[in-house]
C-alpha cells in the first residue's frame, strides 16, 4: 500500500468508527468509560478531524469486537472467508457480522435469547431499509403500530424511518438474519403482512 493508498484509509476510518458505534447503540461517553480515550478525541477521530494512532485504534478494535484490518477497511487480502466475530451486546444477543466492508448492503446474522411475550419494545428510528429472514425461533417485529410474529422462512422488509423494535418470545431463542442498507436500497424479496403474521403454534 503506498503512501496515497494509506492516506485514503486513515481519512476513512472516522465514518467507520462513528458507523460501529451506532451499530452497538453507544454513546461517546459510554464509549470513552469503555476505551479509555477521551469523549473529545473520539469526537475528532469520528468526524475525520484528527488521524487515529494504533494506540488508539487497539482499544477501539477490541471494543467492537473487529480486527484491526476491518477496523480501518484495509483492503482484501483475496482470501474469501468472512471473519465471524461477534459484537458484543449489553442484553446478551449476538451479532455476526457477514460482510466486511462499509457502505451498500450490510449483511448480518443475529441470535436473540429468550424474551417475554410481555416484554415491553424500545422502538428505534434511523435512516435506511431493513431485510429480515427467520432461520429458527420465532421473532417478534414491532413495526409502528404493528405488532408482528415471523417464524421460520418468513422474511419482513420495511423502511427503518418508521419506529421499529426486534426481539424473542418467551418461546425461546431466535435466530435470523438481517440486510441493512441505506435509503432506497433494497432486498428483491418482499412480505408485508397487513396483520399480524400467523405461526406454525399459533393452533396449537
Amino acid at each position: 500500500m503506498g503512501m496515497d493508498d494509506t492516506s485514503r484509509t486513515l481519512d476513512a476510518v472516522g465514518p467507520r468508527l462513528k458507523e460501529l458505534r451506532q451499530r452497538r447503540d453507544l454513546t461517546l461517553n459510554e464509549l470513552a468509560d469503555e476505551t479509555g480515550v477521551s469523549i473529545s478525541t473520539l469526537s475528532r477521530l469520528e468526524s475525520g478531524l484528527r488521524r487515529p494512532t494504533l494506540e488508539q485504534l487497539l482499544p477501539l478494535a477490541r471494543a467492537y469486537g473487529v480486527t484491526l484490518d476491518e477496523l480501518v477497511d484495509a483492503p482484501e487480502t483475496g482470501d474469501p472467508r468472512v471473519n465471524l466475530k461477534p459484537l458484543p451486546t449489553k442484553d446478551g444477543s449476538t451479532i455476526l457480522p457477514l460482510s466486511r466492508r462499509p457502505g451498500g448492503i450490510q449483511a448480518y446474522k443475529f441470535v436473540l435469547p429468550a424474551g417475554r411475550d410481555d416484554d415491553e419494545p424500545d422502538l428505534r428510528t434511523h435512516e435506511g431499509y431493513d431485510w429480515a429472514f427467520v432461520l429458527s425461533g420465532r421473532l417478534r417485529l414491532v413495526l409502528g403500530e404493528h405488532d408482528l410474529v415471523l417464524g421460520p422462512g418468513e422474511a419482513a422488509e420495511f423502511d427503518t424511518r418508521t419506529p421499529h423494535w426486534f426481539g424473542a418470545t418467551s418461546a425461546g431463542p431466535v435466530e435470523f438474519l438481517s440486510l441493512v442498507g441505506k435509503q432506497g436500497e433494497r432486498a428483491h424479496l418482499r412480505a408485508a403482512p397487513r396483520r399480524r403474521l400467523r405461526g406454525p403454534d399459533d393452533d396449537a
